[in-house]
């Protein structure tokens, strides 16, 4: 029986990718990619390998997730190593353990490479901590919409913490948090959304818990994007106006 492996494929910029999952990438004889997944990570796959798009994101869905798992199985049957590329890392919202179970339930080796979080990585990629000392000493990664594509109540729970909350694939639901965030004392707390992280055409648009929702809609963000709400996103704000004041005085002095 052949072997699945399920790969984090990173936030997208194809650089920030393992080097373990590039060598798994190269042993595959099937690739089964997501939507976020980077194509340019389909160029570490050896010749003859079968890759085939699934979709699975967030208003994108190619295949539902049976119709992956069938896959799966179809591939382990005439391959010896069947691939899943997902963006981020498998276990991070990639609904990695329903084909875990899938494959196990025939016997096949399963292999995990974990991947780079967008949650940290797309933050980080615009100098926002999701941790600073003195600031805060947690934070949240929660999903915005449910299997029934319903908020999560966990966001309730979120907003009466002092944590960083970071929301994955939420923007449908931006207004619904905002109101929860307001209801709970936090109507002017710092909020970055950015979309596209790590890519070239990535956007940033910054505020308060009180006008972001606005922003975001005469900016015209949408899914793929990553909601951050904490204190955290200021010092992002405020490095950037030292850097400003830094580059302003080194010109004058020229």
């Amino acid at each position: 029986m052949a072997k699945l492996i399920l790969i984090g494929a990173g936030p997208g910029d194809p650089e920030l990718i393992t080097v373990k999952a590039i060598k798994k990438l190269h042993e595959a004889d099937v690739i089964l990619y997501d939507a976020l997944a980077n194509n340019e990570l389909l160029s570490y796959s050896k010749p003859g390998c079968i890759k085939q798009f699934v979709g699975k994101r967030y208003g994108c869905h190619a295949l539902s997730q049976s119709e992956i798992n069938n896959l799966i199985l179809e591939y382990a049957q005439k391959f010896k190593c069947v691939v899943r590329l997902k963006g981020g890392d498998p276990f991070v919202f990639g609904r990695a353990w329903e084909e875990i179970e899938t494959a196990q339930a025939v016997g096949m080796e399963i292999e995990v490479v974990p991947g780079i979080s967008s949650a940290l990585a797309v933050p980080a990629s615009q100098m926002i901590p999701v941790t600073a000392r003195g600031t805060n000493e947690s934070f949240w990664v929660v999903t915005g919409t449910t299997k029934r594509r319903a908020l999560s109540k966990d966001i309730q729970l979120a907003a009466q913490s002092r944590a960083t909350v970071i929301i994955l694939m939420a923007m449908s639901k931006l207004e619904q948090i905002t109101e929860i965030f307001s209801t709970h004392g936090k109507g002017e707390t710092p909020v970055a959304i950015i979309q596209n992280g790590t890519l070239p055409d990535q956007k940033m648009i910054t505020g308060q818990v009180k006008d972001i929702y606005f922003r975001s809609q005469h900016a015209g963000l949408e899914n793929p994007a990553i909601i951050i709400i904490g204190e955290v996103v200021n010092l992002a704000t405020e490095l950037s106006v030292r850097q400003q004041v830094h580059q302003l005085l080194h010109y004058a002095d020229k």
